[in-house]
């Protein structure tokens, strides 16, 4: 009985996942990006479900995991202050994964 709801939860618990897949990617705007835009942003990839995974404070950005549709209007809202979305990945300096 146990192992069956724990197979239950755990189905859901993938589905609910496979349903809306989170992309890991950092977003950097303009050094002239007012603040309030980049907050907007933030605030939109939460409500989307996604999550912020860190705020820089040394450029105008941030990492998140966010679902693409919130990422693509991202790009078609893009105006005075472009935003930069790109995959969040690993990075060496002797070209070994």
């Amino acid at each position: 009985m146990k192992l069956t709801i724990f197979s239950v939860v755990a189905l859901a618990a993938v589905a609910f996942g496979v349903a809306v897949p989170l992309k890991s990617v950092i977003v950097t705007y303009p050094d002239a990006t007012p603040n309030d835009i980049i907050d907007s942003a933030m605030s939109a990839i939460k409500s989307a479900g996604g999550v912020v995974t860190h705020e820089y404070k040394l450029i105008k950005g941030f990492a998140a995991k966010a679902p693409a549709k919130v990422l693509e209007s991202f790009m078609t809202l893009a105006n005075d202050y472009p935003a930069v979305i790109e995959e969040d990945q690993m990075v060496t300096i002797n070209g070994g994964s």
